[in-house]
C-alpha cells in the first residue's frame, strides 16, 4: 500500500493534509518510514545531487535526494493557524553563504542573521500548531550550543534529551491559556 499523495500547491485547502508537519524535513533521516502518510513534508529547496562519501580515488558515490511535499520556508509557513496537531522542526545547524558538502547539502544551511532566522521559524511552527499540539525541536550541535538555539524559543522546553555528544532533543507544547497571559502581559 503506497502513502497518499499530499504533492499540492501551498494555496490547496489544508483539509487534504495530515495531522503532522515536518517544517525542514531534508532527506527525511529522521523517520522510519521516509514517505509516512501521517506527515506532510516541507522544505525550501527540491533537488538531487551526487556527493562523493568516498576517500579519494573511491568511485562510491551516494545521491542526496530532497522531495519535498511542499516547497517554502519554515519562516514563513504557508498554511494558517493552528493546522496541525504535530510539528517537527529540524532546522540547519551549520551557518554559511552556501551549501558546500554533504551535511549542508543534506539539511541545508543558515545564513543572513541566523538568529533571527530561528526565531521566526519557532515562532512559525508555535503559530501553526493546534491548542495543545506538540512542536519536536531537533538540534544538532555542530556549530551553536543548543541552549543558545533554545533561547530564541517563545517558550521553555517542557522536556528534552542529548542523545549524543551532538544530537538534542527539546519538545514543546502550545498552551493557549500560557500564549494569552504573555500577550496580555506584553
Amino acid at each position: 500500500m503506497s502513502a497518499p499523495d499530499h504533492r499540492v500547491e501551498a494555496s490547496t485547502s489544508l483539509e487534504l493534509f495530515p495531522a503532522v508537519l515536518d517544517a525542514c524535513c531534508g532527506t527525511r533521516s529522521m523517520w522510519f518510514d521516509r514517505t509516512d502518510g501521517r506527515a506532510l513534508f516541507l522544505d525550501n529547496r527540491r533537488v538531487s545531487l551526487d556527493v562523493d562519501v568516498g576517500t579519494p580515488g573511491t568511485v562510491g558515490r551516494s545521491p542526496i535526494v530532497i522531495e519535498p511535499d511542499v516547497v517554502a520556508d519554515f519562516t514563513a509557513l504557508p498554511f494558517a493557524d493552528e493546522s496541525f496537531s504535530l510539528v517537527v522542526f529540524d532546522p540547519p545547524h551549520v551557518q554559511r553563504n552556501e551549501a558546500l558538502g554533504a551535511v549542508t547539502r543534506r539539511y541545508g544551511v543558515l545564513n543572513g542573521d541566523w538568529r533571527l532566522m530561528l526565531r521566526d521559524g519557532f515562532a512559525e511552527c508555535l503559530r501553526v500548531l493546534k491548542p495543545n499540539g506538540v512542536l519536536v525541536f531537533k538540534w544538532g550541535e555542530s556549530q551553536f550550543k543548543s541552549a543558545q538555539i533554545l533561547a530564541l524559543a517563545p517558550m521553555r522546553p517542557l522536556f528534552g534529551h542529548h542523545t549524543s555528544k551532538t544530537t538534542h532533543w527539546a519538545v514543546f507544547m502550545k498552551d493557549p491559556q500560557a500564549d494569552e497571559e504573555r500577550s496580555n502581559a506584553g
